[in-house]
């Protein structure tokens, strides 16, 4: 399979470097610039990309990798950091700039270019750089300028390097794609030909050398990810495969039935497990979200681990692991820094001495969806919003227990409700209520209340790296307020989050 190669220094504009190579039908995998030097010894690769950063390349300790060990043997483009990076790897000079260069910037294409073939004069690029390029190196010609940068994009087309300092991956870069299309499709000479009916095709090649017959055991979540993972693995070696799915008791409404329902419909082989007890009774007390992900990852570890000790010559443990994940849990320095605990299932495959089986691993969540689509899971099971693997217990913000879970789960099924019976949930990427640990004074007839504030989540997004809020029509705002507040006993007041992320999380915990 031809793949292109993305060293990663670190941009927050990485991943969509990715996704508009991947809307080329192109794969692509995204990996930290320090292990360039294994990753140079993999003959598969078509083209490299260095990605932008955050870093200067004349601060102490910058990512500097001698990617002249690539020369020769792929296409190369540099983009904004990895463009400077090529200058002073060439013998180039690069200088702060006299003021920081950021936003909208016209380009000026001055010379026939590959890379810029059927590109628009004066097409717009985005700019986000602080240091300019001064002097590109011997042997390379500058291809495009706009009027405060003098380098905007240079090459050496006779051994296939390429450089711009702008960002061609966002939208505000309105060719961009164009621009990416001539490198992966013309100059790397990519076919194209990544498609979802491949993908299946080869995953089910690989899962079945993988397992070679042996048994494999799934946690569901009852997600998209493992539900389209269980699928896709049961596509490949039937009854090999057996679901687990515990009930931890911070589901949403009804989901335990449904997602049971589910498995049932699509033939899976699954064993439900009702282990809310054990959970609520180890959260008891408990505020802070990480002690409450750790707990409820070691609970399931202990309840996931007695079911499948049930089960006779189990090797593999399959799990719904998926592209954003991966990319989240690598940092670009060789070192994490702990935002939120993964939600899979961690330290459970060393206990029992299983395998892991990711199908889905280098997969975003909306060609995940596309994949379910190819294997014919219906719509309306693809379409869910995604849902945290500690489930309603990151919700509650405060301690857990039953009473607020109850209160929780009816205010976030009138939200959903509302969502779809407006056709308002198919345009966000996820919706949510959350309840919070502060009780403010309400009046309900004559009567004086002081009841729970609940705040209403909604996104819009891709691949949920980044994210907007969704501007919901008030209306609607008022008229789902009204019905929560009217409904559920023990809120009396709705609040709306405005925050995006960056800087916001999703979630709230």
């Amino acid at each position: 399979m031809q793949k292109i190669l993305i060293l990663d220094f670190g941009s927050q504009y990485t991943q969509l470097i990715a996704r508009r190579i991947r809307e080329l039908n192109v794969y692509c995998e995204i990996h930290p610039w320090h292990k360039y030097e294994s990753l140079a010894q993999q003959d598969h690769w078509i083209g490299l990309i260095l990605s932008g950063g955050p870093s200067s390349v004349n601060d102490v300790g910058a990512p500097l990798p001698d990617v002249s060990i690539f020369f020769g043997k792929l296409p190369i483009l540099g983009i904004c950091y990895g463009a400077q990076l090529l200058s002073v790897k060439e013998g180039g000079e690069v200088k702060p700039s006299v003021s920081r260069e950021y936003g909208r910037a016209h380009l000026g294409v001055k010379t026939e270019s590959r890379l810029f073939a059927s590109i628009q004069p004066h097409s717009q690029v985005w700019m986000s750089h602080g240091d300019s390029i001064t002097h590109i190196p011997a042997g390379f010609y500058c291809t495009a300028s706009t009027s405060d940068v003098e380098h905007a994009a240079f090459e050496d087309d006779s051994r296939q390097i390429y450089a711009v300092q702008f960002h061609p991956e966002v939208v505000h870069s309105h060719e961009g794609k164009k621009l990416l299309s001539n490198f992966v499709l013309g100059i790397c000479q990519a076919t194209g030909d990544w498609t979802p009916a491949r993908f299946i095709e080869e995953s089910i090649e690989d899962i079945q050398k993988q397992t070679q017959g042996e048994e494999v055991i799934c946690g569901l979540s009852g997600g998209v990810d493992s539900s389209v993972a269980a699928t896709l693995i049961h596509k490949a070696i039937g009854d090999k495969l057996t679901c687990i799915f515990v009930d931890n008791g911070l589901l949403r409404e009804g989901e335990y039935e449904q997602v049971m329902d589910y498995c049932h419909s699509l033939g899976l082989k699954v064993v439900g497990v009702k282990a809310a007890d054990k959970f609520l009774t180890q959260l008891a007390g408990v505020s802070d979200p990480e002690t409450k992900r750790k707990i409820i990852g070691r609970v399931f570890i202990e309840v996931f681990e007695e079911e499948a000790g049930k089960l006779s010559n189990v090797k593999w443990l399959a799990q719904g692991t998926i592209y954003p994940d991966v990319i989240e849990s690598v940092s670009v320095h060789g070192s994490s820094v702990t935002i939120k605990s993964h939600h899979n299932v961690g330290g459970l495959p060393e206990r029992m001495h299983l395998k892991i089986l990711e199908p889905l691993r280098l997969l975003f969540k909306d060609e995940v969806r596309r994949i379910g689509k190819d294997l014919n899971i219906p719509p309306a099971w693809l379409d869910r919003h995604p849902f945290p693997g500690p489930g309603l217990a990151i919700r509650v913000i405060g301690a857990v227990d039953e009473s607020r879970l109850s209160v929780l789960r009816k205010a976030d099924h009138l939200f959903i409700s509302s969502l779809r019976e407006s056709g308002l949930y198919a345009e966000t990427w996820q919706a949510f209520a959350v309840l919070l640990p502060v009780s403010t004074v309400g009046v309900m007839g004559d009567e004086r209340t002081y009841e729970n504030v609940l705040a209403l989540r909604a996104v819009t997004s891709t691949d949920g790296m980044t994210a907007d809020w969704a501007e919901l029509p008030h209306a609607f705002l008022a008229k789902v307020s009204s019905r929560i507040i009217n409904a559920v006993k023990g809120i009396n007041r709705v609040v709306y989050d405005i925050s995006s992320k960056p800087p916001a999380t999703i979630e709230w915990e």
